[in-house]
């Protein structure tokens, strides 16, 4: 008598041994003796083999990319400050607006600086005056000098004073001159064309007194620069694998890959490569240039700039969860055509998404599991599936999933 386990123990298949001819009181003999005939016909049931996802490894051309975080910046950013001390009397412009060089921004309060040209220029008609005087007692003495008729000094005296006259008139047109120029800061106009960001002051404000204050700043947005810092290393990849294509990585266009995930329209290009490697953090800084007619991209913003890199040759691609780990060599399982899974060792390359490049150890048409690696064995069968079909498998098994009564949960609540 053989002993009933559940391994062994199959209802179904008793009743295919006989024919399923058994009345109901030989079911319950059938069950207690466990079928011994049929067992030594049938033999122990084995466990199928288990349900893998696999993916055919195909060889494609791969556009490789590397990409720098950064940020935008303008080409100009002009701080518009006041020069002189006085009150602010109009604000002549909208916030957040396009200027044009030399439009009018602030007008400043002039009436002091009224005052101090009139003055100035009164210094100047004196010292004007003082100098025609002392020209003219040089011309009245010259000529007694030379008949000697009045001493050698008086006719020396008077020719510096003249001299003395002339500096001072030099010294008055002076004052003037800065005078007038401080009365043309009160009139405070956009140095340069672009657009115009909030004002730092209010009108009726005291600017100026002590040093410049700043009154708005302007930024030029077409073109827009973009800054990034690569390691040292990040630069020297990309450097080397531009070598490789015959190219240069200044020379590739340059993708910028906004905030929100999507492609700027316009294609840039590099334009700085700063002359050395920042020591203190390992980094060389780079500036790459986009046009922005739209003025869509702001000063600030925070951005990806991406070089693709496109490979010549076929390369292999495989998802990075098929891959396993193993004191620092990398493996995969392959499934050959007798459905058997044998694990093999893989030298990897460039990173691409969730996906990576394999370099040896993978031919093209073969098949890797990539869900279930746990249950594979080396040189067990496996039951493969791919990705479609394991799917559908998931979808049936989800609908043939018996639902619980709500019942059954509040008679256990209850129970507990």
């Amino acid at each position: 008598m053989i002993p009933i386990t559940n391994a062994s123990y199959n209802f179904g298949e008793s009743l295919r041994c006989f024919g399923g001819r058994l009345l109901p009181g030989m079911l319950a003999a059938a069950a207690a003796l466990g079928l011994g005939a049929c067992q030594k016909h049938k033999g122990p049931a084995q466990m199928p083999p288990p349900v893998v996802q696999v993916t055919e490894v195909i060889a494609s051309n791969v556009p490789i990319a590397t990409e720098f975080i950064g940020q935008l910046d303008s080409p100009e950013n002009v701080e518009v400050r006041a020069r002189v001390e006085a009150f602010v009397e109009k604000m002549l412009f909208n916030e957040g607006t396009e200027v044009k060089e030399g439009d009018p921004l602030f007008a400043l309060d002039k009436k002091p600086l009224e005052e101090r040209l009139a003055a100035a220029n009164g210094s100047l008609a004196e010292a004007k005056a003082a100098l025609n005087k002392y020209e003219k007692d040089v011309a009245r003495l010259k000529p007694l000098a030379e008949k000697r008729a009045i001493p050698q000094q008086d006719l020396d005296n008077a020719l510096a004073s003249v001299e003395v006259g002339k500096a001072n008139v030099l010294s008055a047109e002076a004052r003037v001159q800065s005078v007038t120029i401080d009365l043309g800061y009160c009139d405070v106009k956009a140095p340069v064309s672009g657009l115009i960001g909030a004002k730092q002051v209010s009108v009726g404000a005291l600017v100026g007194k002590g040093q410049p204050t700043l009154l708005a700043t302007i930024s030029t947005l077409d073109p827009i620069w973009f800054y990034c810092n690569v390691s040292e290393v990040d630069y020297l990849r990309a450097e080397r694998r531009a070598v490789e294509l015959g190219r240069r990585v200044r020379d590739l266009p340059v993708v910028l890959i906004l905030a929100d995930g999507t492609e700027f329209s316009s294609p840039g290009k590099w334009v700085f490569l700063d002359r050395a490697v920042d020591a203190t953090t390992g980094t060389i800084r780079l500036r790459a240039e986009f046009p922005n007619g739209k003025k869509i991209l702001r000063p600030g913003m925070f951005a990806r700039a991406r070089i693709s890199l496109t490979s010549e040759k076929a390369s292999l691609l495989v998802p990075q969860r098929a891959l396993q780990e193993l004191q620092g060599k990398n493996f995969v399982w392959v499934v050959g055509q007798d459905q058997k899974a044998s694990q093999r060792p893989v030298k990897l390359g460039t990173e691409i998404g969730a996906s990576v490049i394999v370099l040896e150890g993978l031919s093209a048409g073969e098949r890797i599991i990539v869900e279930g690696l746990q249950k594979a064995r080396e040189g067990a069968p496996v039951q493969p599936m791919t990705a479609e079909q394991w799917a559908q498998a998931a979808a049936q098994h989800a609908k043939s999933a018996p639902a619980k009564h709500p019942a059954q949960g509040e008679a256990k609540h209850g129970k507990e």
